[in-house]
């Protein structure tokens, strides 16, 4: 095979794997077991006008 080939087939899987990974942790998440990422509390109370 020719460098351009070669290079080409490492630029598709680099691609494939990182796709494929985004999709396994999207899949597999699970909010309920995981912190928060955000430091303000959830404000759940309503407002009164």
């Amino acid at each position: 095979m020719s460098g351009k080939t070669l290079t080409l087939l490492a630029i598709l899987a680099f691609v494939a794997f990182s796709v494929g990974s985004f999709i396994w942790f999207i899949a597999t998440w699970d909010k309920s077991r995981e912190e928060p990422v955000s430091i303000r509390p959830h404000n759940s109370e309503e407002r009164r006008a």
